[in-house]
């Protein structure tokens, strides 16, 4: 089950979704889901309704919602195709740490307010580029997330960047995991043993995997890239982890 939200935002107004498992009958631990760079679109609520069933209340929220509501990518288009890639890239520009900082309050905010969300602490999952945003919502609400995931992130530790995870994960209070695209060139090896060593000098508890001959967006049912095996491993993964701390 699912219904439509707005959140009230500094920036504007979130539109966003709420997926329960169709026989809730009480407030569920919330777990927040943020899209790939493709934004909303119906691999993405499946992704959400399928986490939801495990028992939880799940918030995907559009990330692009400065610019636009619902579905960015044009009906009959292609999040990959070569004239709306760059509108892409120039919402995702917009997402600042500030602006993603404001962003949390707001989406703790609604948690903390609408019926279906159990009060206590919750888990934050993202993809792509979002699986930053995940670690960075852990990093600066540690007293409230129990558990981030990213699957095939990107750039998450690129050399000599002043907003790299690196310098803000040492406040990770919850529990972490990271399931990394084989030959990832988003997110290659340098990158994933410089964030490795972040997590383990701030003592976060993280489990860092490699899904062997999966490519970037191995998640993503409506990507070439897609794989089932690794998808399938994906869910896996993060029931378990949401399972053992929520």
């Amino acid at each position: 089950m699912s219904r439509a939200i707005e959140i009230p935002a500094a920036d504007g107004t979130i539109d966003a979704q709420v997926f329960t498992p169709g026989n809730a009958d009480r407030p569920l631990p919330a777990v927040v889901l943020f899209t790939d760079i493709g934004g909303l679109r119906p691999c993405y609520h499946e992704k959400a309704q399928q986490l939801a069933d495990n028992g939880y209340a799940v918030l995907m929220p559009n990330i692009y919602y400065r610019d636009v509501r619902g579905p960015v990518v044009p009906e009959g288009k292609s999040f990959r195709d070569p004239d709306v890639r760059p509108i892409l890239f120039g919402y995702a520009g917009r997402l600042t740490p500030e602006a993603l900082s404001r962003d949390f309050t707001a989406l703790l905010t609604c948690i903390d307010s609408e019926a279906e969300f159990a009060d206590g602490k919750l888990g934050v999952v993202g993809y792509c580029m979002t699986g930053a945003f995940a670690l960075r919502m852990a990093a600066e609400h540690p007293e409230r997330v129990a558990a981030a995931a990213g699957f095939h992130s990107a750039n998450l530790a690129k050399a000599d960047d002043p907003n790299s995870l690196v310098h803000v994960v040492c406040t990770i209070g919850g529990r972490v995991y990271l399931g990394h695209a084989d030959n990832d060139e988003l997110l290659p090896p340098d990158q994933i043993a410089r964030l490795d060593e972040a997590l383990a000098k701030a003592g976060v508890h993280f489990t860092t995997e490699l899904y062997k001959g999966a490519a970037h967006g191995f998640t993503a049912k409506d990507a070439p890239s897609y794989d089932a095996t690794a998808d399938a491993l994906h869910h896996k993964r993060l029931a378990l982890l949401l399972e053992e701390v929520l």
